[in-house]
């Protein structure tokens, strides 16, 4: 066999078995997917998503050098560890999630990369342990579908916003998300209004604002 048909081969077979991992990452994702999410698979939550890149997440949190930001269910702290540099010195980001081995990923995360204002906090998303207006702004990344109560986890994302706080939510097609018809639902009922959808239904960020800002 000559040289370019053997290497096509390899090519080939190289393909098939990359194709196969992905689709057994896939399988595995949507079969054993719960919620909240179990820290013994988090090797899956660092696999990026089409359409919520960090990239967009930059583009519709629009994070600002000393701003107060939130991010609800930061998993291994894919987001988070890029978020956090980008406010600086004087702004600070707040994590919430109800595991505390999550958290603690993150923390030792963000030590390996000499990042140091991200505050950690053990908490339910029903009960958010801040004071109403303390944030310029708020985050959730294939977290809100996973929330038991997600009307009233909005509804203390708004209380806990400031005024003209922004709101990002971040959601892919699995068995918990929620769609942009029923975000935009709950959004309403919790005093918030859906001003920007960004990417595909199976895959959005939404920009949600007070109502009345």
């Amino acid at each position: 066999m000559a040289k370019s048909g053997i290497y096509g081969g390899i090519m080939k077979h190289s393909r098939a078995l990359i194709g196969a991992g992905a689709a057994a990452a896939v399988a595995t994702w949507w079969f054993t997917d719960s919620a909240p999410y179990p820290y013994s698979q988090r090797w899956l939550l660092d696999l990026p998503l089409p359409f919520l890149t960090l990239k967009r997440l930059d583009h519709v949190l629009q994070a600002r050098e000393g701003e107060r930001i939130l991010e609800i269910g930061p998993g291994t702290g894919l987001q988070s560890l890029h978020v956090a540099p980008q406010l600086g010195p004087n702004g600070q980001l707040d994590i919430v999630d109800i595991q505390p081995e999550m958290l603690d990923h993150v923390g030792r995360r963000a030590k390996e990369q000499g990042v140091d204002n991200i505050v950690p906090n053990c908490a339910d998303a029903h009960e958010l342990p801040f004071a109403n207006g303390s944030f310029d702004a708020a985050y959730l990344v294939t977290a809100l579908g996973e929330i038991p109560d997600p009307a009233r986890t909005l509804a203390e994302l708004r209380r806990a916003l400031k005024p003209f706080g922004r709101l990002v939510v971040g959601e892919f097609f699995d068995r918990h998300q929620i769609r942009p018809s029923s975000l935009i639902s709950l959004a309403e009922g919790a005093g918030l209004r859906v001003a920007r959808l960004y990417g595909p239904p199976f895959a959005y960020y939404a920009v949600l604002r007070p109502i009345g800002a």
